[in-house]
């Protein structure tokens, strides 16, 4: 496993243990800005996963298909485009 998708897989499982510790703080009736704070947390971590891996298929996919031709690199880019313009909304 690459690097990047590594470290998305750490950040992931990272953001399970905290949706666990939501659930209990939920079910325990915590206080309501506590939970919110803690689902922020997940929040960011589930947008840093994401951009590992952005970032991985970028370094790979991206790059190979640039290589290997014109039309490949101009359809990986589009992609890459098309999850930029949803993460930013």
């Amino acid at each position: 496993m690459r690097e990047q998708k590594r470290k998305a897989l750490n950040k992931l499982k990272t953001a399970r243990g905290q949706i666990d510790g939501i659930i209990k703080m939920l079910e325990e009736e915590r206080y309501c800005v506590d939970i919110s704070t803690q689902i922020l947390s997940v929040i960011g971590l589930l947008k840093k996963a994401n951009i590992d891996i952005l970032n991985d298929h970028i370094r790979s996919c991206v790059t190979t298909a640039i290589l290997e031709g014109e039309d490949q690199g101009k359809e990986k880019i589009e992609e890459i485009i098309t999850i930029i313009d949803k993460y930013i909304k």
